[in-house]
């Protein structure tokens, strides 16, 4: 598998709509590894592990891309992420 943070978040959105939220977080922390401030890739594994069921660490995922679209200015993916935050708050009450 080619060392590219935009063929690993291609993949991971395959693996995401193919219903394969396990390996599509797989594939968005490698983006992650490659390329630390891919604040899409960071969204991606909000979603992936939301997906999967794992709230808490889908929160985590979301607030460290928040950071890192806040710290890069990508406010697209920093609104979008905060939309995802504010829906798992209202979810979890």
């Amino acid at each position: 598998m080619p060392d590219d943070p935009v063929v690993r978040f291609g993949l991971a959105g395959a693996y995401l709509d193919a219903g394969q939220p396990e390996n599509a977080a797989d594939e968005y922390r490698e983006a992650i590894r490659l390329k630390t401030d891919y604040s899409a890739a960071h969204r991606g594994l909000g979603r992936a592990l939301e997906r999967a069921g794992r709230i808490a660490e889908a929160r985590a995922a979301y607030q460290q891309g928040l950071e890192v679209a806040t710290r890069t200015g990508d406010l697209q993916t920093g609104k979008e992420i905060e939309v995802f935050l504010r829906r798992l708050e209202k979810a979890a009450g």
